[in-house]
């Protein structure tokens, strides 16, 4: 059973953004600093990675612990305490539909790499992920046709 009113429960969830959250903007602050160029969000690939590095054909997903159903978090110090009939399915969900895109990006040559919430904090870890991405041979991209 929800604690929340379906009023405050709806206004609580439309405050919740899925763009430029504090852990997807450390990732790119991180990458950016290495020297990385990206692209945000692009509707083209499968799930909308949040940074597709196009030129050494890269993808990286920033999950929030929550939503995507962390490994550390969720089955430890995170788990559902409400509502649990409708958010355990639905983070389950999320986690196969994560999994097959996934699955179709490497399948398509993309290297697909994923920065949990809790993992944005650490920038040894970013730092360390941002040389792997660089390690990543260039492409040469096609001319823009005009």
């Amino acid at each position: 059973m929800d604690r929340l009113s379906p009023e405050a429960r709806s206004r609580n969830m439309a405050r919740i953004r899925s763009r430029d959250t504090t852990p997807e903007l450390a990732v790119r602050k991180v990458m950016h600093a290495h020297g990385l160029r990206y692209r945000l969000h692009r509707r083209d690939l499968p799930g909308k990675p949040d940074l597709v590095f196009p030129g050494r054909h890269a993808v990286l997903f920033v999950h929030g612990c929550f939503w995507h159903g962390c490994p550390k978090c969720v089955d430890g110090t995170r788990e559902v305490k409400s509502n649990q009939t409708y958010w355990n399915p639905k983070i389950a969900g999320n986690r196969e539909r994560d999994a097959r895109h996934a699955a179709t990006l490497r399948s398509d040559g993309w290297n697909v790499f994923t920065v949990w919430e809790c993992d944005a904090r650490e920038r040894k870890l970013l730092d360390r992920l941002a040389r792997k991405i660089k390690k990543r041979p260039q492409t040469i991209a096609s001319p823009r046709k005009k």
